[in-house]
């Protein structure tokens, strides 16, 4: 089962499309229709059909009996044989012993009955069997002596078993064609709809432009004012990338003065290097402001996870409420971008700093880990805090949200988690939220896993390599703790 990208809940949804499902209702409607037609035609057409059988069965009849009235005997028995080798008529001498099943009383062998009474006379019979030999039998005289006419059965009384099919099938495929037919007409502008919404929801508000011509006046309302909520979105988006270009563009110019004046006039190497780390850091920022301002705002390349996880565990190693262990191997690559990856990260460490303190140390204890599935790459990033209850975590992600328990006793906007998931799926990852099975939050980063082979792209978030000099009374504690050590 899929699961939901913000909490990692199982969801099962079953899809059909609209096509299909038009197309079903449609055939079964034709489908009873047809049916329904062909047993009325069938009703109507038996009574003038029995009626005709029945007057082809009396001339028969009398025809026969008019044929061996007027021949002599000899002519009499070559007459009957010939009728029964080529006609397949039957006549034989009617005995009293003779034992026979009247025909059934239905509605056509009632009218067959009448029709054949009334021709022949009274007397006439007509049987289902006589002496156990099924078949139609009809009694009549010939001069006065009794005889039996047999029939093999009655033609035509009804058309063959495979006409109706053959016409039923017919019935049915063009019915069918029809239906898929109407389906796709009423289907096709809710298709181009999708596809337009779709393209809009990418960024490509060219491609997404719908038929304003359209012959339904319905479908032409709607492909209009979809037109014209897909401009105003565009000029929206132009606007927005034209208002973040400019004011990243004015960040530069007093950033690279402050690069200048720091490498200029900051004495201590140390502290020039890590204030140089951070400007580089904001032009990184500024460059992604930038580039998100243009049509292709990601490109998706090779990155080493473990740089990316330690740079931003570097920013903050010193922080007084934070105590991280990262467990990520060297040579793991993910298809991601460099800076917007760290935001991710420092978002999930800032929010676990925040929110996940250990109510006894007021310190946030945060691990870092990594999980290889298939081929996909699970970032883990988990706190040791209260957690957050279960009916809260699909809320987590929405703009301004903050939960009702520990995690919401500092301050802040609600917009850490939100910026996390949208950064994530803009990569193409989820981001899923859970609760640890004993107490604390996990936060869990899926990326799709890169190709070895794959060029790798220039690392641009950097740091020296001399760590920071901490307080003299940090300095002293470590140096402390250094001779302590050593005693031992």
């Amino acid at each position: 089962m899929p699961k939901n990208p913000s909490t990692g809940r199982s969801s099962h949804k079953l899809g059909l499309s609209l096509f299909w499902r038009t197309f079903f209702l449609l055939g079964l409607l034709l489908l009873g229709s047809t049916l329904s037609w062909l047993q009325a035609l069938r009703a109507f057409d038996a009574e003038p059909h029995s009626l005709q059988v029945a007057e082809q069965t009396a001339s028969l009849v009398n025809l026969s009996r008019a044929a061996l009235e007027h021949s002599d005997a000899i002519t009499r028995v070559s007459l009957i044989k010939t009728l029964a080798e080529q006609e397949g008529l039957r006549i034989v001498p009617r005995e009293p012993e003779d034992r026979y099943v009247a025909l059934t009383p239905t509605e056509s062998n009632l009218r067959l009955i009448q029709t054949l009474t009334a021709r022949l006379g009274a007397d006439t019979i007509v049987a289902s069997s006589v002496n156990d030999e099924a078949g139609t039998w009809i009694g009549f005289s010939i001069n006065g002596d009794p005889n039996w006419l047999l029939l093999d059965r009655v033609q035509g009384l009804y058309a063959g078993g495979r006409t109706w099919l053959a016409w039923l099938v017919a019935a049915l495929v063009l019915s069918l064609a029809g239906a898929a037919v109407i389906a796709r007409l009423i289907n096709q502008p809710l298709k181009e709809l999708s596809q337009a919404a779709n393209k809009v929801r990418e960024g490509d508000f060219v491609d997404s432009q719908l038929d304003e011509e359209a012959v339904t006046s319905e479908i032409r309302a709607v492909n209009i004012g979809f037109n014209r909520m897909a401009q105003k979105l565009a000029r929206l988006e132009q606007d927005r990338a034209v208002m973040l270009a400019g004011i990243s563009h004015d960040l530069r110019t007093p950033l690279a003065r402050l690069r200048l004046e720091t490498e200029m006039s900051v004495s201590d190497d140390v502290a020039r290097q890590h204030m140089v780390a951070d400007i580089v850091q904001l032009d990184a920022t500024i460059d992604k402001f930038l580039d998100y301002a243009r049509p292709d705002h990601i490109t998706l390349e090779s990155v080493n996870l473990h740089q990316v996880v330690s740079s931003c565990v570097y920013a903050v190693q010193n922080h007084h409420e934070l105590q991280i262990s990262m467990d990520v191997a060297d040579e793991l690559l993910v298809q991601a971008d460099e800076v917007e990856l760290a935001r991710v990260i420092s978002n999930l460490l800032e929010n676990a700093r925040r929110y996940g303190k250990n109510p006894d140390t007021e310190v946030a204890q945060v691990d870092i880990s990594c999980v290889l599935d298939g081929d996909c790459i699970a970032l883990r990033v988990r706190d040791h805090g209260c957690g957050v209850p279960p009916e809260q975590l699909e809320q987590l992600v929405e703009p301004f949200f903050r939960s009702d328990r520990a995690r919401t006793a500092a301050a802040g906007a609600g917009l850490g988690l939100s910026i996390v998931d949208k950064t994530v799926q803009r990569m193409g990852g989820t981001l899923i939220l859970e609760n640890a099975s004993d107490h604390g939050l996990v936060a869990e980063v899926r990326l799709k896993r890169a190709r070895v082979g794959k060029r790798r792209a220039e690392q641009r978030l950097q740091r020296p390599a001399i760590k920071r000099q901490l307080p003299p009374d940090a300095e002293q504690a470590a140096s402390k703790a250094k001779k302590d050590k050593k005693t031992d």
